[in-house]
């Protein structure tokens, strides 16, 4: 990816106001300074839009007849990931805080599925993605996500693109840095 992409991409996370600054707890537990609330880029279709188109041009050519995107925050990014490539759409819920075809959405034996995901930290809900589609029948073909936070360092058994690699610090709850733990603790909700 060029250094425009990454600095337009950058831009449209900052015009929106997604990228937040101040004294986060991530779903992964971990705290930050920095957090994306990928929400409020949603608000702005033309956004949303751009940033498919250029999540796209990323996946050269994928082949995939469906896009999977774990709700909450995949849900948008990958209904228009799914538009702009005229794939079937399709989501998957927490259920007992477990990951889920719900709604009668099923694959077909070795359907091609790409994942969709906004923001990557550990890879947790993506992983549960590749194995829901796995044990639904369906074949994970790669893994699509508008930002890895993990610089690029989070591996998954299938190819990964995003279209921002940044690596903010993280810590355990025991390790939050005193400048850090003078902030006020915000879950803005992902």
């Amino acid at each position: 990816m060029t250094d425009s992409t990454q600095t337009e991409v950058l831009d449209i996370f900052t015009r929106t106001r997604a990228l937040l600054r101040g004294h986060f707890v991530l779903r992964s537990g971990l705290h930050s300074g920095h957090y994306f609330q990928c929400a409020q880029v949603c608000q702005d279709m033309a956004a949303v839009t751009r940033l498919a188109e250029l999540l796209v041009a990323r996946l050269g050519k994928l082949k995939f007849s469906t896009v999977l995107a774990p709700a909450m925050g995949g849900l948008v990014i990958g209904q228009e990931v799914a538009r702009q490539t005229r794939a079937r759409y399709i989501f998957a819920e927490k259920e007992n805080n477990v990951l889920v075809l719900r709604r009668g959405f099923k694959f077909a034996p070795g359907e091609p599925v790409l994942i969709v995901e906004d923001v990557v930290t550990r890879g947790g809900r993506v992983v549960e993605c590749v194995n829901l589609v796995r044990a639904a029948g369906g074949a994970p073909v790669a893994v699509a996500m508008l930002v890895d936070r993990s610089g690029g360092t989070t591996r998954f058994d299938v190819p990964a693109v995003s279209l921002l690699e940044l690596s903010f610090p993280t810590y355990p709850t025991d390790q939050v840095p005193p400048e850090l733990a003078k902030i006020s603790i915000e879950k803005p909700g992902s």
